[in-house]
């Protein structure tokens, strides 16, 4: 997954997000620099039309650039902004500076957890059908409580609060679990990388680890889980607009989540006990898959919803459903 744009970006967070760079983020370190230095290269807007600065990318070009942001851990929540601009711009509300984070609430429940937004600058929350534009401060956001993490609570918006705009109730989920799908797969595509390295440079009775077939074993399976997600990111992906089809998103996303648990598992267990420390890098990651992995719907919820999807069709099977919604729509 990779075109001119996730090019550009990825030499970009190569010099900006270094893992000292996301070690300090996660410490309440000034994200200014990093942000200015994301906003200075205009990917913030790649959704926005050309005659509004943007680059007018459709979502399948966009899906790579998402990608990269997966693969370096990015502590800020770039790839919301990118779909908050859109949707605020879409929709005549006026553009502001600083970085966005997404927020759905489910009905009945009184907060939500958004990932990434412990240095957002204002949230973009939909209740039902209403969408509201709140600062940081009007949020009233709050920290988890969890080592390092970037993800916050945020309660249910006053029942009075004016809304900046209606959309069908959902859409903001949708896109969460879109963009959370392709990051997902960045960040497994990075943990695998770094396993594999691993296991190759680690010696033990005179040779590296990684010519034991138990650890050859782990690591193809880790190979199959990351391979899907990458394949279930692009489906999410899949459209020529700057929106994803809901059923794909789903079926990407819940696919994504699904790989977290044994890839992660089969990392560590790989590593060993460096794996967890606070010095290694692999722990950057991990941490960041099992936040993304519920954000915005975890694998058991996107599940349930396709399930309905399959009892309310024509009567035809998941299977043969879930073909016809893969499957490019034929040419007009």
């Amino acid at each position: 997954m990779h075109n001119a744009y996730s090019d550009a970006l990825d030499a970009l967070l190569r010099d900006c997000c270094t893992p000292a760079t996301v070690r300090a983020l996660e410490q309440q370190a000034d994200p200014q620099p990093l942000w200015q230095a994301l906003q200075d290269s205009g990917f913030a807007d790649c959704l926005l039309p050309e005659s509004a600065g943007g680059a007018s990318l459709p979502l399948r070009e966009l899906a790579p650039v998402l990608f990269v942001t997966g693969r370096h851990a990015l502590p800020l929540p770039l790839a919301q902004t990118v779909f908050a601009r859109a949707l605020l711009h879409a929709n005549g509300v006026a553009l502001p500076d600083g970085p966005i984070a997404l927020a759905s609430l489910d009905d009945g429940a009184a907060a939500t957890l958004v990932a990434d937004a412990r240095h957002a600058q204002w949230f973009l929350v939909q209740d039902g059908e209403r969408c509201l534009l709140l600062s940081a401060a009007a949020a009233r956001a709050e920290a988890t409580g969890a080592h390092g993490d970037l993800t916050l609570r945020v309660p249910r918006p006053d029942a009075a609060a004016p809304a900046a705009f209606q959309l069908p109730a959902g859409t903001v989920r949708t896109l969460g679990a879109c963009l959370h799908a392709a990051q997902l797969a960045g960040a497994l595509s990075h943990v695998l990388d770094v396993t594999l390295q691993y296991a190759n440079d680690r010696q033990q009775f005179g040779r590296a680890i990684g010519k034991f077939q138990a650890i050859q074993h782990q690591v193809s399976e880790m190979a199959e889980q990351v391979a899907a997600a990458r394949v279930a990111a692009q489906l999410a992906c899949d459209s020529d607009g700057a929106t994803p089809d809901p059923l794909r998103a789903a079926i990407g996303k819940l696919r994504a989540s699904d790989a977290v648990t044994p890839v992660a598992a089969i990392a560590h267990a790989v590593h060993g006990a460096i794996g967890i420390t606070e010095e290694y890098d692999l722990q950057l990651y991990t941490r960041r898959l099992h936040a993304w992995r519920v954000a915005d719907g975890s694998e058991r919820w996107w599940s349930r919803v396709l399930g309905e999807a399959v009892c309310a069709g024509d009567g035809r099977k998941a299977v043969e459903l879930v073909r016809d919604w893969c499957e490019p729509a034929p040419a007009a």
